[in-house]
This record gives structure tokens, sequence and C-alpha cells, in this order.
């Protein structure tokens, strides 16, 4: 493994942010003729597109919005133990978690979308499950704690604040599960943290809409065409 700290921590987590920044939902949208940003709730992820273009359209963008975290993440993650040396030191930690900042801060502040974007909700999902196996089993817990939120609620924001927010009590609950020191992962628990804490900031507007009762439910169909502000999305 190279130790070039200009390509691990530069080279890598550019590109990564890179391919986080490709906005899939708004090229969906536009090969139908229809500006994402500018229909149904104005956000540019997959719940807006599912509203907007139709719902296969949506689960299209969910899976290329968790690629774009899972691959950078996933291939990083191959490269740092392709000797296979399975330390996980700080140091190596910083790496991994440099890339995948790098992949969920492209989706969320896209220069594609002048440095806006969507709630980043898919895309860290993505990078959870491609930390292998670190936050693969917890991501996929957040995973199962949002689509028992959805099934029950409707409401997809809510169920993206609850997930975020259970996901480093799950992490703690896998590590101690496993076997794993927390006291060693701490840089992956405090990554958790600061994921969880901007998922549920990018809901702002959303936890306002829930508290009001105006937020909109999943299955809605909506291709009204709004100006909003590019923080009063989805999910």
């Amino acid at each position: 493994m190279s130790n070039n700290p200009i390509i691990l921590f530069g080279v890598f987590p550019l590109a990564a942010y890179i391919i986080g920044s490709t906005p899939f939902g708004v090229i969906i949208a536009r090969a139908h003729g229809l500006d994402l940003r500018q229909a149904g709730s104005g956000n540019v992820g997959a719940t807006n597109v599912g509203r907007v273009v139709g719902q296969k359209w949506g689960y299209v963008c969910f899976l290329l919005d968790v690629l774009k975290g899972l691959l950078p993440v996933l291939l990083v993650g191959l490269y740092l133990h392709g000797s296979g040396d399975k330390d996980i030191s700080a140091y190596k930690q910083g790496v991994w978690l440099a890339v995948a900042f790098g992949a969920i801060a492209g989706h969320v502040f896209s220069f594609w979308l002048k440095f806006r974007g969507g709630k980043g909700v898919a895309t860290s999902l993505g990078v959870l499950v491609g930390f292998y196996p670190y936050f693969t089993g917890t991501g996929l817990a957040a995973l199962g704690v949002w689509l028992a939120v959805v099934f029950i609620s409707r409401y997809v924001s809510l169920a993206s604040i609850i997930a975020a927010g259970a996901f480093p009590l799950l992490f703690v609950g896998y590590c101690l599960l496993v076997g794993w020191r927390i006291k060693q992962l701490w840089p992956l628990l405090a990554f958790a943290t600061a994921m969880a804490g901007l998922v549920i900031f990018r809901h702002r507007s959303n936890i306002a809409r829930l508290l009001d009762g105006t937020e909109n439910k999943i299955g809605k169909r909506r291709r009204t065409v709004r100006h909003r502000s590019p923080q009063a999305d989805d999910g």
C-alpha cells in the first residue's frame, strides 16, 4: 500500500467527491423533460424522482445514489487491505473515512448543482455497506429501522431521521456484540455520530413540516412545478 499522503488524503477523497457529486436524480428527470429542482418538492433525491417521474425511476435513482457511496469506500477498503493486512489503525481509518466523507459531501454539496444537493441518505447507506465489516451489519440494521418506520408512518423523512439517530447506538451495540474494542475504533464512532448529525441537520425543514402536519407521505405523485428552496426536500 502506498503511504503517499497526497494520494491517500487528497486524490482518493477528491475522486470520491466527484463520483458522489453526480446528480443522478437531476439527470433522470432531465431525460424525461423535467427540471427536478423545480418540480415536486424540489429535492434532487430518489423520493422526489419517484413522485415526479415515477416509482420505477425513483428506485433506479436510489440504487445509483447508493452505489455512489458504496463503490469508492469498498474499493479503497480493498486497497488498504490489499496485502492481507487486516490492521485497522487510526491512520487507515482516517484514509477510509476521508473517502467516505468525500462521497457523502459530493451528494450533499454537488459542484454540478452549485454546491447544493440532496440529503445524503442513500449515499450514506452505500458508504456504510462498503465499510466492510465495520459498518456493514450496522448499516443494514439501520436500513431495517428505516424500512420499518416508512412502513408504519409512510414518511420517508421521519424514517431517515430516526435511522440516522439510531445508527451510532447500533454501531456501539454491534461492537459490544462481536467483541470489537470501541476505544480502537473511535474514529469510526466519531464519523458515525457526525454523519447522523449531518443527516438530521439536512432534514431540519422536514422536522418543521412534520411538527406542522404538512409533510408529504410516500406514494403521493405530484408533478406541480414549484419554486422552492433546495433545502425543502424529502429525504
